[in-house]
C-alpha cells in the first residue's frame, strides 16, 4: 500500500516551523510543500518569512521555540559593515542550536572524482571564529575573536561519539590546527581526547586542518565521522558536498538540547539561481525525509528517499548542476507520479 493513502490522523499531524529562507530557498520549500501534500504527509507547517525585520526574526524564533522542529532555507547575509550579523548564526546561538551534522555519501547516477565515499561532519554550532564575534579596536585595527569554552568543546565532542555509536561508525576524527593555536584548538582537542577514553570500541584520531583538505581531495574513503569547530566546519561541509554531487544533494541538521532545525548540509542560497527553475531539490527533499524520521514517519521518509535516489540514477532528471537539463518543477514532477 503507498504510503500516500494513508490517513493523516491515523499518525497525528503535526505542526513544523518553516522558514523558507531567501535565494532558491522558496523554490525548494514549496517542492517539499508540494510533495507532503501529494503524499497527505500528516505535517503542516506553521511558516515563517525573515524579511530582515527585528519583528520576523522575533516570529520565527517564537514558532521555533513552540514546535521544536523546522525546516529552513538558507538566509542571505550580506558581506557589507551595514549588514553586521548573520541571521543564520544568530538563530542557531538565540536557540542554542549547538551541534550541525551533514552527511556526505556518494550516490549511484551522480558523477564524482570518488566513489564509495561515506562520511559525517560534526560541527560545533555557536562557538568559534564563525560566531562573528569582532570590532574595531582602535581605527585600523580589527579584532576578531575566537572564544572556546569547556562546556562547549565537551559537548559537540560527547555528541559526535554518541552519533558514532548510534550509527554503528567506526572512527572519530577531530580536525583542528592546535599547532599553531594552542590554547584553543589544543583546548578543542583535549576535550575529544577526554571524551574518547570513554567510547573504547570506536578509533579516534585527530589531524591539522590542512592536512584534513589535502587528504579528502585525495582519499576520502578513510573518513567516517568527522567533528570541528565552526569555521573549519563551515569549510569541510563544502569541500565534502562538493566530492558527492555538490550543494543541491546534501541534507543537513542543526540539533540543540530541545529544538531541531533541519537545512540543507551545504548552506548555500543559490541566489543566482533563484525565479529560474533551474535549482536540485535533492537536498531539500532528503532533509525534509530526515525531518520525517525525527518526527517518526519512518514510511513517509523511506519512501521519499528511495524515489529521489531513484530519479538520482536517470540522467534525465539531473538539473544543471549534475550536468542535466532537467528543471526543479521537472524533478518534482517525476517524483509525485512515482510516488
Amino acid at each position: 500500500m503507498a504510503v500516500r493513502h494513508l490517513s493523516r490522523k491515523a499518525f497525528g499531524l503535526r505542526t513544523v516551523s518553516l522558514i523558507p529562507g531567501d535565494g532558491v530557498g522558496p523554490e525548494l520549500s514549496s517542492a517539499v510543500k508540494d510533495v507532503f501534500q501529494h503524499m497527505n504527509v500528516p505535517v503542516e507547517f506553521d511558516e515563517q518569512n525573515i524579511t530582515g525585520s527585528n519583528d520576523s526574526y522575533e516570529a520565527a524564533k517564537t514558532s521555533l521555540r513552540t514546535h521544536r522542529v523546522g525546516l529552513k532555507g538558507i538566509i542571505s547575509t550580506s558581506a557589507s559593515l551595514a549588514e553586521p550579523r548573520s541571521l543564520n548564526v544568530q538563530l542557531r546561538k538565540d536557540l542554542g542550536l549547538f551541534a550541525n551534522l551533514v552527511r556526505c555519501r556518494t550516490m549511484q547516477g551522480v558523477k564524482t572524482r570518488h566513489k564509495d565515499v561515506d562520511m559525517v561532519i560534526i560541527r560545533e554550532n555557536t562557538e568559534g571564529e564563525y560566531s562573528g564575534l569582532e570590532h574595531e579596536s582602535v581605527p585600523g585595527v580589527v579584532e576578531s575573536l575566537k572564544v572556546v569554552t569547556a562546556e562547549g568543546a565537551h559537548r559537540i565532542a560527547k555528541f559526535a561519539f554518541e552519533t558514532a555509536s548510534r550509527l554503528n561508525r567506526r572512527k572519530v576524527t577531530t580536525v583542528h590546527k592546535a599547532n599553531i593555536m594552542k590554547l584553543a584548538d589544543g583546548f578543542f582537542l583535549q576535550s575529544c581526547r577526554d571524551v574518547a577514553k570513554d567510547y573504547p570500541l570506536i578509533e579516534f584520531e585527530d589531524m591539522i586542518v590542512d592536512n584534513c583538505c589535502m587528504q579528502l581531495a585525495s582519499r576520502p574513503q578513510q573518513f567516517d565521522v568527522l567533528v570541528m569547530g565552526n569555521l573549519y566546519g563551515n569549510i569541510i561541509s563544502n569541500l565534502g558536498a562538493g566530492l558527492v554531487g555538490g550543494a543541491g544533494v546534501i541534507p543537513g541538521v542543526n540539533m540543540g538540547e530541545d529544538i531541531v532545525l533541519f537545512e540543507p548540509g551545504a548552506r548555500h542560497r543559490g541566489h543566482e539561481l533563484a525565479g529560474k527553475n533551474t535549482a536540485n531539490p535533492a537536498g531539500m527533499l532528503l532533509t525534509s525525509a530526515s525531518m520525517l524520521r525525527h518526527l517518526r514517519l519512518d514510511e513517509y521518509a523511506e519512501q521519499i528517499e528511495n524515489v529521489v535516489n531513484g530519479l538520482l540514477m536517470e540522467s534525465q532528471f539531473h538539473t544543471p548542476d549534475l550536468g542535466g537539463n532537467s528543471g526543479t518543477s521537472d524533478f518534482v514532477d517525476a517524483l509525485k507520479t512515482r510516488l
